[in-house]
């Protein structure tokens, strides 16, 4: 088994080996994850274990895909999707320039839903979507902006519940079991890695979107987190979070003022 002792050790060595800080995560969540990739490769002992992440670079991308957190699909959350179209689309028209953070983006689905909904508003020309994340692995995949066609029935349905008219499939091309997003969709997409706990704030954004990232992170690491998007927004910009997430107790949480019951608040000052 894997202890509290020998999770400090990977954590520092993380830290001084590559730069990856995971200190502040939640310690039940990376004992999880951690006992479990331990137990899926068969190590013999910790040594091996440490050895391994310790020499291997090809095996430090398996660790951080397995202990990161990479569950998303398409227009979740309907209702979500349905307020970002109705309230906050509109006053982002108003905006000569539209620039979008999906700050966590995992494999891409929100990234292509939200360009989807600028499509349809016709928004899409003059906005940019920077999509990042600490997992290479993932950004590979939101990149190439294919998705399983398992999975298309479920998009389509959600996609229709958030206030969607148009034929989804329009959307993409399939073959075979996989389905790739048209071109168009994504042209205004950057993707980058970057990581929450140590990177510093790279542009002025109208949305940032971070959605059920922060409930595995402990409260001091989300506080750092909020300030940091807090320092990304312009006034009157939206920041929007996943449903078991909040400003309240923040640092930050004076300066917005929510959007109903709905997970997005406005940035005042």
């Amino acid at each position: 088994m894997i202890s509290d002792e020998h999770i400090e050790i990977l954590l520092e060595d993380l830290l001084t080996i590559y730069g990856y800080d995971f200190h502040y995560y939640s310690k039940a969540s990376l004992r999880r994850r951690i006992t479990r990739l331990y137990t899926l490769d068969k190590f013999m002992g910790f040594t091996e274990f440490r050895h391994r992440l310790r020499s291997d670079k090809n095996y430090l991308q398996r660790f951080i895909e397995e202990i990161t957190v990479n569950v998303t699909e398409m227009f979740r959350d309907p209702g979500f999707y349905k307020t970002l179209r109705e309230q906050v689309i509109p006053i982002l028209a108003t905006k000569p320039f539209i620039r979008i953070w999906h700050a966590g983006c995992s494999s891409g689905e929100e990234v292509y839903s939200m360009a989807i909904l600028l499509k349809e508003a016709n928004l899409l020309q003059k906005s940019l979507l920077y999509a990042t994340d600490i997992n290479p692995g993932v950004l590979e995949t939101a990149r190439k902006g294919i998705f399983p066609l398992s999975n298309m029935k479920q998009y389509s349905e959600n996609y229709i519940a958030s206030g969607g008219t148009k034929d989804f499939s329009s959307y993409y091309t399939c073959m075979y079991d996989r389905c790739l997003f048209k071109e168009d969709i994504s042209t205004k997409m950057i993707f980058s890695t970057h990581n929450l706990t140590s990177d510093a704030s790279f542009n002025e954004f109208d949305l940032i979107l971070c959605r059920n990232v922060l409930i595995y992170f402990d409260k001091e690491l989300q506080d750092r987190v909020l300030t940091l998007f807090d320092s990304s927004l312009g006034v009157l910009s939206y920041l929007a979070l996943g449903s078991k997430e909040t400003l309240k107790f923040s640092s930050v949480q004076n300066k917005y003022k929510q959007l109903d019951k709905d997970k997005i608040w406005r940035k005042l000052v």
